[in-house]
């Protein structure tokens, strides 16, 4: 559908059919012109970097301030960017590891497990903005999409307008690009800044967010032996594996507490075909590397599996300075 044709002119078809239908089937002009500023990108020569989500996401922005001269590789599936690194069409990934609000990406501990190496990690402040197409207004808009993360984030501010009825879409950004594609006068999206600019989308409302306190860390992930190690790095990343037996994860845990290592972070996952077997993964503050290999030798007694994931730099929230 040619992208100055408004959804109000089809009334055989919903403007939600449109919507969904429009993401089925991206129109032809707007898939062979892309952005200027992703023409640029293509045309780059730093790391490529994958991310998953569209051009102008909040992973978008967390790659190139994890890599300034990135070159962004966007993918539909987090699982197809992890594996454009295993394949090297790709330098590396930068993932969402875990929100502060909504908690722990699960899907990426997964896909971590699998011959990855933490490089470093960053800390992104989340700023949810109300996004329309140019010479909308607030008063237009009747239906709001967005990642359900990001609507579950601005509840007050819906709740404030109980006029614009909201849409769970695959993506903030990919919202703000179909929302500009469509032409949808009476559709908003709630994404980045960044991603009102990328598409030439005006925002309506800015920090619409409940809490201001709204941070994602996100990993920058290689593949396993093109990681250099950093003699700075002060944060280790480990998975590992207990047996099924009473006090075998207390003990494991006791071990690091015994050589003085701090946990600042523990998740479990369930073992893939193995009912009521988990993976845990646990992240901890070290103040040498030989801490770092110390917890590591401390864990292997009392696991079936031990596996290092990165040792890095801890990321310092935005507005805190470093020491």
């Amino acid at each position: 559908m040619p992208p100055d044709i408004l959804p109000d002119e089809f009334p055989e078809r919903t403007s939600i059919e449109l919507w969904y239908g429009a993401r089925k089937q991206p129109n032809q002009e707007s898939a062979t012109k892309p952005p200027p500023n992703l023409r640029a990108e293509e045309e780059g020569t730093g790391m490529k970097i994958a991310i998953q989500g569209e051009p102008g996401s909040f992973s978008h922005e967390a790659a190139m301030k994890l890599v300034a001269d990135a070159v962004i590789v966007p993918f539909s599936l987090s699982a197809d960017a992890f594996a454009a690194v295993v394949n090297g069409s790709v330098d590396a990934a930068a993932i969402p590891i875990e929100n502060s609000l909504a908690g722990s990406v699960s899907e990426h501990f997964d896909l971590l497990h699998n011959n990855f190496i933490v490089e470093r990690e960053t800390l992104l402040r989340i700023r949810h903005n109300l996004i329309a197409i140019s010479g909308a207004s607030t008063s237009e808009i009747d239906r709001v999409f967005s990642h359900p993360v990001a609507l579950a984030q601005c509840r007050r501010f819906l709740a404030a307008h109980p006029r614009m009825e909201s849409y769970a879409f695959y993506d903030t950004a990919g919202s703000v690009k179909q929302l500009v594609e469509l032409r949808d006068r009476h559709a908003a999206a709630i994404a980045s800044e960044a991603a009102a600019h990328y598409y030439g989308a005006q925002i309506l409302h800015a920090g619409i967010e409940d809490n201001a306190e709204n941070f994602t860390r996100f990993f920058l992930v290689r593949r396993a032996g093109e990681v250099a190690p950093d003699p700075e790095a002060n944060k280790i990343s480990v998975a590992f594996s207990v047996e099924n037996r009473p006090g075998s994860l207390v003990s494991a845990l006791l071990e690091l507490s015994t050589i003085g290592t701090n946990l600042t972070k523990i998740e479990s996952r369930p073992v893939q075909g193995k009912p009521w077997e988990y993976i845990f993964y646990v992240d901890c503050q070290i103040h040498t590397p030989e801490e770092g290999t110390r917890a590591l030798n401390a864990l292997r007694p009392h696991c079936s599996m031990v596996k290092e994931l990165g040792r890095y730099r801890e990321a310092l929230k935005p507005s805190q300075p470093a020491s």
